[in-house]
């Protein structure tokens, strides 16, 4: 009877392990059953894991905030070189393309063969009109005498006249005699007028030739380097529309760039550039100009950063700038640590393990880096990668990555 009652009780024990272990049966500790220890006791709820985050700790760093533009490279001043003569062959040149000229430097001489056979044509008249010169002088200088003469004579006829010792006649004759005379003086200063005034003529088509043939030197209006030369030996020169040599002035190169609307706000003349052509160095160079008129149809408008001489860069090449807009130096965090609302920015500090969600203000934006202007102070910590799925007050586990930049930057 005795091991029947000890049979059955080991068997219900052993149900009761089946049950438990299965999971159909629980026990707490309120109605844990007899025999049980308290260290065998199983509790009601397990606690939920701690998630761990990536922070941040806000760090100052310096900010400079760029605006990228492209464009290409143009001539700041372009000087297009023509002949003052056309219509002359080209006899020699003397500059290529590439080469570095000075003003005044001759670049190309032209044939001046008729030129000089002007000139020369010119030399006769000019030795005839001194010949009628000096012949007009002449005759007013007989003119004056026969003038005297003829007056004297005239003068002398008068008190025989009235006298009765000179018929009339003859009297008339003295009288005529001075009035051609005196006609006769006027016509020789009237030939000198005209002989003068040929000679004035003359002077003046001699100063043309002079000048067409000293112009048959073309030269450079002022230094630059040469980029073009369209004249061909042998050929007709032509006027400015088919210009004989373009130069760059001084050298200085320009890089003509769009700028989208919204960024041309933030630039100013006078802001620092830095322009990459391909195969070169970055050059250095400056805002020369800000155009006043944006394109209807690209919405883009226009500068030109000024690069100066640089023997590196090409007229016509592709080139990539970077604006300098503005600088600063302040508290950091990375860009993925601010949260943009329709009108607010907040940033995820971690205080004692749990997260406050706090607004802040920024400022400029460089290398994946935000200024914070307000809301943060140095050495907070701050969830790098703000999101939905933190909320005030959560606990987490901090996790700082291997390098933090922030923290380098003082």
């Amino acid at each position: 009877m005795k091991r029947n009652v000890i049979l059955a009780a080991f068997a219900l024990m052993a149900v009761v392990g089946l049950l438990y272990a299965t999971g159909l049966v629980k026990f707490d500790g309120a109605r844990a059953p007899a025999g049980l220890k308290a260290e065998n006791r199983v509790p009601n709820t397990k606690e939920a894991p701690v998630p761990s985050v990536t922070v941040t700790k806000v760090g100052t760093a310096n900010f400079n905030e760029t605006v990228v533009v492209t464009g290409t490279l143009v001539a700041r001043e372009e000087i297009l070189v023509a002949p003052e003569v056309e219509g002359l062959r080209v006899l020699e040149l003397l500059a290529d393309e590439g080469d570095r000229v000075t003003k005044g430097q001759t670049l190309a001489r032209l044939v001046s063969e008729s030129l000089d056979a002007q000139m020369a044509q010119s030399d006769a008249n000019l030795a005839r009109n001194q010949a009628a010169i000096a012949q007009a002088r002449s005759s007013i200088v007989q003119a004056e005498a026969r003038v005297v003469e003829a007056r004297n004579a005239f003068e002398r006829a008068k008190p025989l006249k009235d006298s009765g010792y000179l018929s009339g006649s003859t009297f008339d004759q003295r009288e005529s005699a001075a009035r051609t005379a005196a006609a006769q003086l006027t016509s020789s200063k009237d030939g000198l007028t005209l002989a003068e005034a040929e000679r004035a003529q003359i002077m003046a088509q001699r100063r043309e030739l002079t000048w067409r043939l000293n112009n048959t030197e073309v030269k450079a209006p002022a230094d630059g380097i040469v980029s073009r030369r369209n004249a061909r030996v042998g050929g007709i020169a032509a006027g400015a529309a088919d210009a004989m040599f373009r130069i760059v002035a001084r050298a200085e190169i320009e890089l003509d760039a769009e700028v989208p609307e919204a960024q041309i706000a933030k630039l100013k003349e006078g802001q620092a550039a830095k322009v990459s052509v391909a195969g070169t160095d970055n050059a250095p160079g400056r805002i020369r100009m800000i155009s006043p008129e944006i394109d209807k149809t690209t919405r883009l408008g226009r500068v030109r950063v000024f690069l100066g001489d640089n023997r590196q860069l090409r007229v016509g090449a592709f080139g990539r700038g970077v604006l300098e807009t503005s600088q600063s130096r302040g508290l950091a965090v990375p860009v993925s640590a601010v949260v943009y609302n329709a009108d607010t920015m907040t940033v995820q500090v971690v205080v004692n393990d749990q997260v406050e969600t706090r607004t802040v203000k920024t400022g400029l934006s460089a290398d994946g880096l935000v200024e914070v202007r307000d809301g943060l102070k140095e050495n907070d910590i701050v969830v790098t990668r703000a999101g939905t799925f933190l909320r005030n007050g959560d606990v987490v586990r901090p996790v700082f990555p291997e390098a933090n930049k922030l923290t380098e930057v003082k």
